[in-house]
């Protein structure tokens, strides 16, 4: 699975949850405020104010209502019920203020918001008892109202809990739809990791199948010229000894994260040579490639010298597909200190895709962590993507190499 950074958020969705619930209060009492007055094309006001409303009483518990809300907007990510409690607290204080009946639907609206980020966001448990908490204050208002006789606009109350209910179910959808994700996203990306493990060992087998094939060839020659051609014999017993120590250190590095094998068929083995003609063919498709070699280059471990290939064909192969730029570069470098450094850069959008492109970035990662070495993948200071690896090259390989 080829995983990259997102792109940068639309600017509505960069706003967090207390910035649409401040948004959303300020809204609401703006409206509430504007029924009070006899706009145009209304005989009367939608709603004659009260007499405290306009005094230094109702102003005051007006400005106390938004800092509560304002506040609680602020602390919702890390305090999601206080922020609810004093949501639902300064709702109270504004219809008290406006002298009505029943909390109007208009001072629920911020409630409800709150509802549903708490709902989106936070556990089920922690959802349940805010929504809880909400259709209890409205149960609790028409009550203590309807105790000491005063009117209780009921009606208008159920459907505060109603758009109540409704914020609670969409935010809890939110939730598992975003928990479903999750679970395909780690699926896929285990997956992955198994489906490249697989290849490695297919990989695996025909390197060690050719190297068992060159040391049996070269011990019958060795047997056969051992009495008459003492000289011969020697070179090709030390060709036997330097092609076991590549491969056991080869399944030393690898095979020990490994463990079954897959009946698919055999990938044809290729290594560093075959860059320049990666490299053709990605320019003749439209896409040019500049490969840069950095010191002095040397024969490599064949499980080195094939990784590092897939490492960049992967990447080349990401380029032409995602990266909407007509070219990039490729600098392989072989150090003093016994490593490969490998690194590909391009100028696009530095941006990706979610497809599974056999390989992505889970594949060369777990590619690099099985040879020990060091992996990065991140858009580039200037703009567009870049993968670099680090693979370390152990002395004896190196050695048996040369």
């Amino acid at each position: 699975m080829h995983v990259t950074p997102s792109p940068p958020l639309p600017l509505l969705k960069r706003v967090p949850p207390g910035g649409w619930v401040a948004a959303t209060w300020c809204a609401s009492t703006l409206f509430t405020l504007l029924t009070t007055f006899r706009l145009p094309g209304e005989y009367e006001p939608g709603q004659w104010p009260a007499a405290q409303l306009y005094r230094w009483d109702g102003l005051t518990f007006l400005a106390l209502s938004g800092a509560m809300a304002l506040y609680g907007g602020r602390i919702l990510p890390r305090r999601p019920l206080r922020a609810l409690a004093l949501q639902l607290t300064a709702a109270g204080f504004v219809t008290t203020t406006l002298g009505v009946g029943g909390i109007p639907l208009a001072q629920f609206v911020a409630v409800a918001v709150a509802l549903y980020f708490i709902a989106a966001q936070q556990d089920r448990r922690t959802g349940a008892i805010a929504v809880a908490l909400a259709l209890a204050m409205l149960v609790g208002w028409i009550s203590v109202r309807v105790l000491r006789s005063w009117s209780a606009a009921t009606s208008a109350e159920l459907a505060v809990a109603l758009i109540t209910v409704i914020a609670w179910l969409l935010g809890n959808a939110t939730h598992r739809t975003r928990e479903y994700a999750d679970r395909l996203s780690a699926q896929a990306a285990e997956q992955a990791v198994t489906t490249e493990r697989l290849r490695i060992a297919r990989e695996m087998h025909d390197m060690v199948a050719h190297s068992i094939g060159i040391i049996a060839l070269q011990a019958g020659a060795a047997a056969r010229v051992v009495t008459t051609q003492p000289d011969a014999a020697r070179e090709a017993m030390t060709a036997v000894e330097n092609a076991g120590r590549e491969t056991l250190s080869g399944l030393r590095r690898m095979l020990v994260a490994l463990r079954q094998a897959d009946h698919g068929p055999a990938l044809e083995a290729t290594g560093l040579a075959d860059v320049d003609r990666l490299a053709a063919a990605t320019t003749a498709a439209g896409v040019r490639v500049d490969v840069h070699w950095k010191g002095e280059r040397r024969q490599l471990p064949p499980d080195i010298d094939l990784s590092a290939f897939r490492i960049i064909q992967e990447s080349v192969t990401n380029v032409v597909r995602h990266a909407a730029t007509d070219s990039c570069e490729v600098l392989i470098g072989y150090g003093d200190d016994d490593a490969l450094s490998i690194e590909i850069a391009d100028g696009g959008r530095g941006r990706g895709t979610t497809t599974d492109t056999g390989f992505g970035l889970a594949g060369m990662r777990e590619r690099v962590a099985l040879l020990h070495g060091e992996f990065t993948a991140a858009p580039g200071p200037s703009g567009g993507f870049r993968v670099t690896a680090r693979l370390p090259v152990p002395a004896m390989a190196e050695a048996g190499a040369r």
